[in-house]
C-alpha cells in the first residue's frame, strides 16, 4: 500500500522504492499479472480507504539491520492483510510458502535513502498497488503491474 499513490506502469529500482506498507509478502505465481490484479480488485472490492498510524522504529530482516517504522495495530489493515493473502492464495504457485502460512506480519514503512515516516504520523491509506518483484539484478528494477484504489468513506456510505 504507497503511501502515495502509484500508477500502473511505473517503475523503480530497487534502492529507490517509494514508501510503502506491504500488505501480502512476495509470493511466485504463474498467473496473468491481469489475473492477480483482477483478484486483487475483487477482494478489495468493498474495502474504504482508512488511516494507521506510525509507531515504534525498529530493524527487521535475517540480520536485523533493516530500519523500519512499525504500523501500530490496526484492526482495518489486519482484516485487509488477511482478505487479500486468502486472495492471491488461490494463484500462487506455492500456496503453503510462509507468505501465506506465516503468522508474524508486522506492518511497517522501510526507511530508504533518508526518506521514513515519522512515529505518531496518521497515514491514509488509499490504494493497494501489485508490484512484480523482479530479480534484484534485474535492470528495469520493479515494476508496477497494477493498482486498486480503495473507496472513499463517503462512497462507501452511499453505496
Amino acid at each position: 500500500m504507497p503511501l502515495e499513490p502509484l500508477n500502473t506502469g511505473d517503475s523503480f529500482a530497487v534502492d529507490d522504492w517509494p514508501l510503502h506498507i506491504t500488505v501480502v509478502a512476495p509470493f511466485l505465481s504463474d498467473a496473468e499479472p491481469s489475473d492477480v490484479g483482477g483478484i486483487i480488485a475483487g477482494a478489495a472490492s468493498r474495502q474504504q480507504s482508512f488511516t494507521v498510524f506510525a509507531g515504534e522504529d525498529a530493524l527487521f530482516g535475517r540480520r536485523e539491520n533493516i530500519p523500519v517504522t512499525v504500523i501500530v495495530e490496526s484492526a482495518p489493515l489486519a482484516r485487509l492483510q488477511r482478505t487479500l493473502v486468502d486472495a492471491v492464495r488461490t494463484v500462487a504457485a506455492v500456496p503453503d510458502e510462509p507468505a501465506f502460512t506465516g503468522t508474524r506480519f508486522r506492518a511497517h514503512v522501510t526507511m530508504k535513502r533518508g526518506r521514513r515516516v515519522q512515529q505518531d504520523a496518521a497515514l491514509h491509506l488509499t490504494q493497494i498497488a501489485l508490484v512484480d518483484m523482479a530479480p534484484r539484478a534485474n535492470p528495469g528494477g520493479r515494476s508496477v503491474l497494477a493498482t486498486v484504489d480503495l473507496l472513499p468513506i463517503a462512497e462507501l456510505r452511499d453505496a
